[in-house]
């Protein structure tokens, strides 16, 4: 969440920001005022301790000099200073409370070369990569080929788990795991840390990575506990370090995780988003950043440089593009996706997206790195490196051969055992 400094002393720079997205300033002005309101309460409170203070040092005086009278009227005076007191905190708890929850719903500040535009369709192509794959045939869906190849049980995972679930099977499941082992190394490479977090996060480290209020509808939440299942490693990773104060020595602080993640994906899709392509339960490997705030628009296109090394990698075709204020979100100040094409679609869909928060998640978690002033707020980053459904995705579609099996990118050869195609299952 923004910082109250920025409410309170330029207030106009949110306001203006808001303006770019189109949205109201009521929030922004309730704040405000709830902030003016908490701060009197909290001198008041301040004015009774003081007030209380003084008439204990009174009636000490008093009864040392045995003026009875003089004590009792300075007692009678402050009778009721003790409830007031007790009052007053417990309002200014309320207001801080009522502030805050608001302030958490107030959208990160938007970096100036954010692309104006109500919706994705105002989003901006950043750079095209790869040859876009010719076919001498008539390419098919992966809901075909992975129906063709038995690659993916869909019905019998719809037994044991629902609709959205799958089993993966043979060469794919294969080329699942070479993706995994490729870009964690490829990550490991450019001096990131691997980490395999937990798969379960409480409410409150949540409330520091997203905002609730909008994502909550898409994360499973675990009965009786108070957790919920984590819908990327980006969000364990990036409250790792929440309520610390960092030694500004380590950073940045370079992560990349390895998880499975869970989203109800609630809603009605088209047919290009049916098979494995939007599911309940998925791997990705993810990178994470957190670093010093002078420091984190080079490490975003740091980020997003990884992404297209290692898409470039694959051999696969896709474009870059810039996230425009209308497609945003809370939390980020700028992000880009990456957007793989798929022919059987004939359209790019997102298969990356890669963003700075700057000091919104550090603000919420509380997380901080030392200074010869005191204690600031640590910029955090985040981009996908491989959702490895989707990426498989891409890979089949690109790389069919009209019998229906599919060409492995060279990369990931050495980690399918030198095997160059994917052959049919036989279970």
């Amino acid at each position: 969440m923004l910082s109250m400094e920025l409410f309170r002393n330029d207030a106009d720079k949110i306001r203006a920001d808001h303006d770019k997205r189109g949205i109201p300033h009521d929030r922004i002005n309730r704040v405000i005022a709830i902030d003016e309101e908490w701060r009197n309460a909290l001198k008041s409170m301040e004015d009774g301790r003081r007030e209380r203070n003084l008439a204990a040092k009174g009636i000490a005086d008093a009864k040392k000099s045995g003026s009875k009278e003089d004590a009792d009227r300075i007692m009678a005076q402050v009778k009721d200073l003790g409830d007031r007191i007790a009052q007053l905190d417990e309002k200014a708890n309320s207001l801080l409370e009522e502030r805050d929850s608001i302030r958490m719903r107030i959208p990160n500040l938007l970096h100036e070369a954010v692309p104006i535009g109500a919706d994705e369709g105002g989003n901006t192509q950043h750079s095209l990569h790869g040859e876009k794959p010719q076919f001498d045939f008539e390419p098919k869906t992966h809901n075909e080929l992975i129906e063709m190849n038995k690659w993916v049980d869909l019905e019998r995972a719809a037994k044991v788990a629902g609709s959205r679930f799958f089993f993966l099977k043979g060469d794919l499941a294969r080329l699942e795991l070479a993706l995994q082992t490729y870009a964690v190394d490829f990550l490991i490479g450019r001096g990131f840390t691997f980490i395999q977090p937990p798969v379960m996060m409480n409410r409150d480290a949540y409330e520091g990575v997203t905002d609730l209020s909008d994502f909550e509808t898409v994360m499973y939440g675990i009965t009786p506990d108070p957790l919920y299942m984590i819908a990327t490693s980006e969000h364990p990773l990036t409250s790792m370090y929440m309520d610390e104060v960092i030694e500004p020595s380590l950073l940045p602080i370079k992560l990349v995780g390895v998880s499975p993640c869970f989203r109800r994906e609630v809603g009605a899709h088209g047919l290009s988003d049916r098979g494995i392509w939007r599911v309940h339960q998925f791997t990705k490997i993810e990178q994470v950043v957190i670093t010093h705030p002078d420091d984190s628009w080079d490490h975003h296109e740091d980020l997003l440089k990884n992404c297209v090394d290692l898409w470039d990698a694959l051999d696969l075709h896709y474009e870059v593009v810039n996230i425009c204020t209308g497609d945003m979100g809370t939390v980020a100040a700028r992000k880009y996706d990456l957007e793989a094409w798929l022919p059987g679609a004939e359209a790019f869909k997102e298969v990356v997206s890669c963003s700075n928060c700057t000091d919104y998640q550090a603000n919420r978690l509380r997380m901080r790195y030392r200074t010869s002033e005191g204690n600031a707020a640590v910029h955090t980053l985040n981009s996908t490196a491989v959702a490895t459904s989707r990426a498989l995705v891409a890979i089949m579609e690109q790389n069919q051969l009209e019998d229906g099996r599919v060409r492995v990118p060279k990369c990931l050869v050495p980690m399918m055992n030198g095997k160059t195609h994917l052959e049919p299952c036989q279970l």
